[in-house]
């Protein structure tokens, strides 16, 4: 089956490049630690100085003491940057500016320009080491900046104009003439499909679009993009399988973040809590890998990329030698 056969290949290629998952380690700890050390307590009881139930409170949920009392090492960055991409800012002042920045320039910016190199790797299935891996970075990061352009507006309209008429417009529609329960729920239930539908298949098309621009060298993001729904659309039981079965694997792995203990950071806490995090960042590197596997075993073939690897450049000798032969 090709869902079973690229999850298997996606694995070891997430395994075969180790160094990719250890710097998306450092990376992820970057991005967060400016905000443990931004809303770590600073009352005299311990207390943090931020309102509860405001948006910076959530935030500091999620940006906790990176290995304390609160929350260990693993809990704090086990779905970090996920929640602060849904945090919605509140009222203007320095700590809202400072997350709005931060939220735009550090992880939008930052992670979509090193994802390049990323799917590179992956798709090359061999090391291609540093120059190699930020010459891709270089190459691809302003392409798939445009993409992330395309779909931060996609998405935009799907969780603001879609989502609002769906359940502010159509459901007070639908069950305005009566006052069945069921009837009710069975039509909200309806409409969380419908929706949820939308948001898998957009997910779907821009996970695909990026593949191709990167194992195809598109310039054209537009174009990257239509024919990532192509694909999607000429292979839609695979396509949602195989993404179903990143995600369920993605969700065991969360919910292994309840057996780290909380408590004082000894020695057990801090290793298990760097497992877990490497084990989640591996999680959601396999949708790079799997895609990219399942892809080029319909279109393609493995390890095949369209753009030259990139050589070191021999000194001005070495190539009036070369010119020589």
């Amino acid at each position: 089956m090709p869902i079973v056969s690229s999850l298997h290949d996606g694995v070891k290629r997430v395994l075969r490049a180790p160094v990719i998952l250890a710097g998306s380690g450092l990376l992820a700890f970057a991005l967060v630690l400016p905000l443990n050390l931004l809303y770590q307590p600073s009352g005299p009881d311990g207390s943090s100085n931020i309102p509860t139930g405001s948006t910076s409170s959530r935030v500091r949920e999620c940006a906790g003491p990176a290995i304390g009392v609160d929350r260990s090492l693993g809990a704090t960055m086990s779905g970090c940057v996920g929640l602060l991409t849904l945090v919605t800012v509140g009222p203007t002042g320095s700590n809202t500016q400072f997350l709005t920045g931060y939220l735009l320039v550090g992880i939008f910016v930052l992670w979509t320009f090193v994802s390049g190199g990323i799917l590179d790797r992956y798709a090359r299935d061999r090391p291609t080491r540093t120059a190699g891996f930020f010459s891709a970075c270089g190459v691809y990061g302003t392409r798939l900046l445009r993409l992330a352009c395309l779909a931060t507006i996609a998405y935009g309209l799907l969780f603001g104009l879609i989502q609002r008429w769906l359940f502010d417009n159509l459901y007070p529609l639908v069950v305005s003439d009566t006052t069945v329960t069921s009837w009710a729920s069975s039509a909200e239930a309806v409409l969380y499909c419908v929706f949820g539908f939308l948001v898998i298949t957009t997910s779907l098309i821009f996970d695909y679009a990026r593949v191709r621009a990167v194992v195809e060298d598109r310039h054209s993001m537009a174009g990257s993009l239509i024919a990532g729904w192509r694909f999607v659309r000429r292979r839609p039981g695979a396509c949602t399988g195989l993404f179903a079965a990143n995600t369920i694997i993605l969700l065991v792995v969360t919910w292994a973040d309840s057996i780290i203990p909380r408590g004082e950071p000894t020695a057990g806490v801090v290793l298990l809590s760097l497992g877990y995090l490497v084990t989640r960042l591996a999680g959601r590197l396999l949708f790079y890998s799997t895609e990219i596997s399942y892809f080029q075993s319909q279109l393609a073939h493995a390890g095949y990329v369209a753009r030259p690897a990139p050589v070191w450049p021999e000194s001005p000798s070495a190539e009036a030698l070369g010119r020589l032969r």
